[in-house]
């Protein structure tokens, strides 16, 4: 049934209605869950490392599975980030590394 609508001139409209509705529920559900939790100070330990280890679990593959200039650009964007603590510049560090590396023909 979601197949027939999904591949008729609806299609695509309601595809990104439905994504928005699961993203909007996946938040909402989080401020209800974390409303109904104590915030110790071991929680919020672990929600201040919740974003480091997002990025970690998402970047550090795709880096490795992009050779050498991946490589690159992940000891790039770490280096950056431990010297000045500022995302942005630790993201632009690692796409050059990459870009140097790719132009290099690495």
């Amino acid at each position: 049934m979601i197949d027939a609508l999904l591949a008729g001139p609806f299609g695509t409209p309601l595809a990104i209605l439905m994504l928005a509705l699961v993203t909007y529920l996946c938040r909402a559900s989080g401020v209800v869950l974390m409303s109904r939790v104590r915030l110790t100070p071991r929680v919020e330990r672990g929600l201040r490392a919740l974003p480091g280890s997002i990025v970690i679990a998402t970047a550090l593959p795709t880096g490795l599975s992009a050779g050498i200039p991946g490589l690159a650009g992940l000891v790039a964007a770490a280096a950056v980030m431990a010297l000045t603590r500022f995302e942005l510049a630790a993201i632009v560090a690692g796409l050059a590394a990459v870009m140097a590396g790719r132009a290099l023909g690495l």
